[in-house]
C-alpha cells in the first residue's frame, strides 16, 4: 500500500498541451500577453474613474 501511494504521488506525467507550451517557450508568450491585457484594462479603468470623478465634482 505504501509503495502504491508513493507511485501515485510521484507519477507526474505532463499533458500533451502542457508539454507543448513548456518545451516551445510559448507559455511565456501567453503569460506576457495576458499581463499586457490586464495592465491595459487596469490603466483604462483608473483613467475612467478619474474622468468620472472630475465630472461629478464639476457638477456640484
Amino acid at each position: 500500500m505504501k509503495n502504491y501511494l508513493l507511485n501515485i504521488m510521484l507519477d507526474v506525467v505532463p499533458q500533451p498541451t502542457e508539454s507543448l507550451f513548456r518545451t516551445s517557450g510559448k507559455i511565456f508568450v501567453v503569460v506576457g500577453i495576458l499581463t499586457i491585457i490586464f495592465t491595459l484594462i487596469t490603466i483604462y479603468l483608473v483613467r475612467l474613474d478619474a474622468k468620472i470623478s472630475k465630472l461629478e465634482n464639476k457638477g456640484k
